[in-house]
């Protein structure tokens, strides 16, 4: 999607920089400089706003197909906009399974369709999610929605030898397995992270070991075998630490932590608010330190969404049968924006790297991602960091509610999204 319009950024900071004007043309970033003649463009007045690269979400739920009561990707997308991203990669558990080239090839053209933003589907690691058999992982690399991300997400690849299996199988075609890591055999029942609050309550308790297990298993299986591993939605501080040794050793390992898990700990569930009932469940505050650290020294590469809307029925109900999951693209910024860069952690250019470059080099995708310099795509994200909000689900794009920033004051507000020189968000509103 690209527009013949052309729109002239005015009085914008790039990373944070000084103030500059950008002139978007034909898909492209065509100047940057101060005092920019508009010569017939469209002005966007960005007041001072930083301007990003498009943010690249590597892991997110968009339901479509089967569970449309909860999210389409016409909605997950607008959503996905609203936030600040121009790419997004829609996991695998739909219904049916995103486990054929037919099913990955359907989510993709949705995402074409819709428009919003680009929709790069991960396929299924194995038939149906059941760890049993390898799915068909080089007809959906093959097929028009070119797969290289590769997720049994929400469930875990825990049979090693599949896992092998399935890490060098992608190495011909410069795939990655994107690991959910949940021993299941100690998570049976479990209902939030196992500790001092778990105890207090009385809910069976989800151990750090039963990720931290699978995280070293998987890191020296894609050693052995030479291949490119990502471990999901890192939770713990023995994760971190795992992954950092896997590093240092050599090991092809990238790592995500959602913004949830940056912020909330398991104390929220002494509310008992299914709200915060989510998988990998939210950890302790140590934990929460230690996923700040890693984000911050590169151990863990990335932040990712793991934005899981669900319908209100699955949500408001009692704790144990409550759905898992939280949305999270429409407030992600802000919330790193909180923990990383008010706290000092990150400036502007590492926040690109970390929500940007990155995950769209994990994803193997190259036409996202990319610095805003001349001559470069023009996706954009115009965020103003000074502006504050009170967390409002029913204003937001996504087709469910169930954030768990309900009534938070965050700070930072996106502004303007363009994907390819075209806006999809103009002064916070979709378009």
């Amino acid at each position: 999607m690209t527009d013949t319009k052309r729109y002239l950024i005015r009085d914008t900071r790039v990373l944070g920089g000084e103030r500059t004007d950008i002139l978007l043309g034909s898909g492209r970033i065509e100047q940057i400089g101060a005092d920019l003649p508009a010569d017939g463009a469209e002005v966007v007045d960005a007041a001072g706003a930083i301007a990003l690269p498009g943010l690249v979400d590597l892991h997110t739920h968009l339901r479509e197909p089967g569970r449309e009561d909860a999210e389409t990707v016409a909605t997950g997308s607008r959503s996905a906009a609203m936030g600040g991203y121009t790419a997004v990669f829609a996991m695998a558990n739909t219904d049916p399974v995103a486990d054929t080239a037919g099913v990955v090839e359907q989510v993709w053209r949705l995402g074409r369709d819709a428009g919003y933003c680009d929709v790069h589907p991960v396929g299924a690691v194995t038939v149906g999610l059941g760890g049993r058999q390898l799915a068909e992982l080089g007809a959906m690399a093959d097929s028009p929605a070119r797969v290289r991300v590769f997720s049994d997400d929400g469930m875990c690849v825990s049979d090693a030898l599949l896992m092998r299996r399935a890490l060098e199988y992608v190495k011909a075609f410069g795939g990655v397995v994107a690991q959910h890591a949940q021993e299941p055999r100690l998570t049976e029942g479990a209902q939030m992270n196992e500790g001092v609050v778990s105890d207090r309550l009385g809910l069976a308790g989800w151990p750090a070991v039963a990720e931290e297990a699978i995280i070293a298993r998987d890191c020296l299986l894609a050693e052995h075998v030479g291949s490119r591993l990502h471990v999901c939605h890192v939770s713990t501080r023995g994760s971190v630490q795992i992954i950092r040794w896997a590093k240092s050793r050599g090991c092809d390992v990238t790592a995500e932590v959602t913004p949830h898990h940056l912020l909330l700990t398991d104390e929220l569930a002494e509310s008992y608010d299914p709200v915060y009932k989510v998988n990998p469940p939210l950890r302790t505050a140590e934990d929460v330190e230690a996923l700040r650290e890693g984000l911050a020294d590169g151990t863990i590469d990335i932040v990712a969404t793991d934005h899981a809307p669900h319908p209100s029925e699955a949500k408001e109900t009692e704790w144990g049968q409550a759905a898992m999951g939280m949305l999270g693209l429409e407030t992600a910024l802000s919330v790193v924006q909180h923990t990383m860069v008010d706290t000092g952690r990150l400036d502007w250019a590492g926040v690109a790297r970390r929500m940007s470059a990155t995950p769209a080099r994990i994803g193997r995708v190259t036409d996202q991602g990319r610095p805003v310099a001349v001559g470069e795509p023009a996706n954009i994200t115009l965020y103003d960091p000074t502006a504050t909000r009170v967390v409002d689900p029913s204003a937001m794009a996504s087709k469910s509610r169930n954030s768990p920033y309900v009534g938070m004051t965050l700070p930072g507000r996106v502004l303007a999204t363009f994907l390819r020189g075209v806006p999809t968000v103009l002064d916070g509103k979709i378009q």
